[in-house]
């Protein structure tokens, strides 16, 4: 019996049944792939599905509640709902609102209203963040001014228009006194938080490279401490033209108040309702330089924007 060395037949299955000619081709780069077959898949991104929503504007998306309430309000007062004594229309708000811009009696009150506003404004952050880094940076300032501005803070101050009266008279001062008082508790707290809330490696840290008393506050604890005093800014804001309502109806011969109480004694709806858009469009503008402030000063800190 003799033992045949000669290759078997390729038609017999088998893993040498393969021939040269049909194995595939092997790239010297990555895995055999079929000369002839279909080209290898690409890599598609993997995308979240928070972005594969449709794109609408942001802009759009914000406005649409406004819009989509003032459209039932105009409804309300077309079908007879709202009476016009009880709520003028939007279209009657409009005319009158653009009546008080005509004769010049709505940019006169809307200027004294925000030099009110500024002066408070001023005042009562100097003295809101004074006393915060009294009280945060020193334990003898903490007590001795914390106590006493924890009790003040819980004084109503509306409560306290008759007291100021007796004491600053009928003019411009008890006013600016109270859009202060409502300004000031805000920052405080806000403020003295954010100092208390530094991370304490950190300052651990400022000393370990040779900082100063006064570098560390410089470079450790008030960075620190921004993100707290911008968010205290935006709640004094707030609480600046909530303070700025009461204050001007209160003997005021001008400002956006001085106005409402005069549509008040008229009954005039429609006029009442304008002084309290400008309120509410003021307030507003307010806030959104506070926000840009925060996106322009803030720009080290990552944070989450929504999806």
């Amino acid at each position: 019996m003799s033992i045949s060395h000669a290759p078997p037949d390729s038609s017999e299955p088998g893993i040498s049944g393969v021939s040269k000619s049909e194995a595939p081709a092997t790239d010297a780069a990555g895995p055999a792939t079929d000369a002839a077959g279909p080209a290898s898949p690409t890599l598609q991104p993997v995308v979240p599905a928070s972005t594969r929503r449709a794109r609408v504007p942001r802009w759009l998306r914000r406005t649409t509640g406004p819009l989509l309430l003032l459209a039932l309000w105009q409804v309300l007062s077309a079908t007879g709902v709202l009476a016009a004594d009880v709520l003028a229309s939007p279209g009657r708000i409009a005319q009158v609102g653009w009546d008080l811009i005509a004769d010049g009696s709505l940019p006169s009150a809307m200027a004294t209203s925000l030099r009110r506003v500024a002066f408070g404004l001023l005042f009562g952050t100097v003295t809101g963040i004074g006393l915060a880094l009294l009280s945060g940076l020193f334990r003898i300032g903490e007590d001795l001014v914390d106590a006493p501005v924890q009790m003040l803070r819980t004084v109503p101050f509306v409560g306290l228009i008759p007291l100021f009266i007796i004491w600053f008279g009928i003019g411009e001062t008890p006013k600016t006194a109270i859009i202060t008082l409502g300004v000031t508790f805000p920052l405080y707290l806000n403020v003295y938080a954010g100092i208390r809330g530094v991370d304490a490696q950190l300052i651990e840290a400022g000393e370990s490279l040779g900082l100063s008393r006064w570098g560390l506050v410089r470079h450790v604890v008030l960075p620190g401490a921004l993100p707290g005093a911008l968010t205290g800014l935006r709640y004094s804001l707030g609480i600046a033209w909530l303070a700025l309502v009461f204050a001007e109806q209160v003997n005021a011969d001008a400002g956006i108040g001085f106005l409402m109480v005069q549509a008040r004694d008229f009954l005039r709806t429609d006029v009442i309702v304008v002084c309290l858009i400008v309120y509410a469009f003021l307030g507003l503008l307010a806030d959104f330089i506070v926000r840009s402030l925060e996106r322009l000063l803030l720009q080290w800190r990552p944070t989450f924007t929504g999806r």
